[in-house]
């Protein structure tokens, strides 16, 4: 019997998958976007936009809409290929050989 994959730290986090599976979807989302669809606070949002931003499995853009600051996150390539890589270790786990 072959091992199971590990599973990728980084991705294996709720908030972090449901922020990547979320961006997978989408050419781009803003931070009260995210939000509103993970349920997380701020602090906790922002913080693992920024584990996720440091892995370069994001990237992140900081600008400002009527004098109010606006925080844009983009899935990148190498994210697409850690949730891909993610999402097939997972079905390994699921229907072992």
């Amino acid at each position: 019997m072959k091992g199971f994959a590990e599973l990728d730290p980084l991705l294996h986090s709720q908030l972090r998958l449901a922020i990547i599976s979320l961006l997978v979807g989408v050419k781009e989302a803003d931070f009260s976007y995210i939000q509103e669809a993970t349920n997380a606070t701020n602090g906790n949002l922002s913080v693992q936009i920024s584990k996720l931003k440091d892995a370069e499995y994001i990237d992140v853009k900081k600008t400002f809409e009527n004098n109010y600051p606006k925080t844009t996150c983009k899935i990148t390539k190498k994210g697409i290929k850690a949730f891909e890589k993610y999402v097939s270790d997972i079905k390994e786990y699921l229907s072992p050989k």
